[in-house]
């Protein structure tokens, strides 16, 4: 049997949308079936850690869940879906064909990594922390290796014309071309081996989280630029507003259908395993 922590610890990236929605959670300002403390990491680093099982409840994203669903479940709420958030391609110019050229991805087990290996299966890649990836492709290095793209997400989608750099795809508005559907990026997921009522309640309490930052938007302010001091007022308002959305409160029907059409494809492409597990929270 499972004992449960007298605190449980939740991963999050310092990116706005994170810090918007579990600010309420973090702060105790909404009920929550244990007290939360905050492990504010990178996603990649998540990712990482989730691969060993690190933390009982964390973001991740969706391309990771995809490797560790025998360890986690998803909840319905917390996430980040949507329309108009996919990772884009940028380069210093033009450049047509990426296949058989170097681009530097945020991560292996990112969502954003996926995407490209699916529009482009012959592609080079090479590795960086996400708020490294506009300096190197701007220089057109990275260790003293070429590179000739790089993939990026979170706030540098609003940052990388100040890079001199240019867009060369979006990779979310392809996904939705194929697909009709939003884009899956990250999940909020519980170890599977919590009981399954606390699962439900860590659901509700990252709900509730969510629905008090909207209902007192003042309330996160301090606590969203802390961690994000390097983004003007604008830039962070414009991170929450895209990636906050109906889909983070329930992930809801069409959401389940994107996120199980990503898992399909990336089977098919030989990335991940398949698995019979249910996706998420019920």
């Amino acid at each position: 049997m499972t004992t449960l922590p007298t605190v449980l610890d939740l991963g999050y990236s310092l990116c706005p949308n994170d810090t918007f929605i579990f600010h309420a959670l973090h702060a105790g300002l909404v009920p929550a079936p244990l007290p939360v403390r905050e492990v504010l990491e990178d996603v990649q680093t998540l990712n990482d850690w989730a691969v060993t099982g690190r933390l009982p409840m964390t973001k991740i994203s969706y391309r990771a869940y995809f490797e560790v669903m025998d360890t986690y479940v998803a909840l319905r709420s917390g996430g980040a879906l949507g329309r108009g958030v996919g990772p884009l391609i940028v380069t210093r110019g033009d450049v047509e064909d990426l296949n058989g050229r170097t681009v530097i991805s945020p991560g292996a087990l990112t969502t954003a990594e996926l995407l490209l290996r699916l529009v482009f299966p012959q592609v080079q890649v090479v590795r960086a922390r996400y708020d490294e990836i506009m300096p190197a492709v701007a220089r057109g290095e990275l260790g003293g290796q070429r590179v000739d793209a790089g993939l990026i997400i979170h706030e540098s989608r609003f940052t990388y014309p100040q890079h001199g750099l240019h867009k060369r795809l979006d990779l979310g508005a392809w996904w939705e071309g194929e697909t009709g559907l939003p884009l899956p990026l990250g999940a909020i997921l519980v170890r599977r081996d919590l009981p399954h009522d606390l699962q439900g309640q860590l659901n509700e309490a990252v709900r509730q989280s969510l629905e008090y930052a909207y209902a007192h938007p003042q309330a996160s302010k301090a606590y969203v630029r802390q961690h994000a001091a390097e983004l003007s007022e604008e830039v962070m308002q414009a991170h929450i507003d895209l990636y906050v959305n109906a889909f983070s409160l329930d992930v809801g029907e069409e959401g389940e259908r994107a996120v199980q059409e990503l898992h399909r494809r990336a089977v098919a492409a030989g990335a991940v395993a398949p698995s019979a597990l249910p996706l998420f929270v019920r």
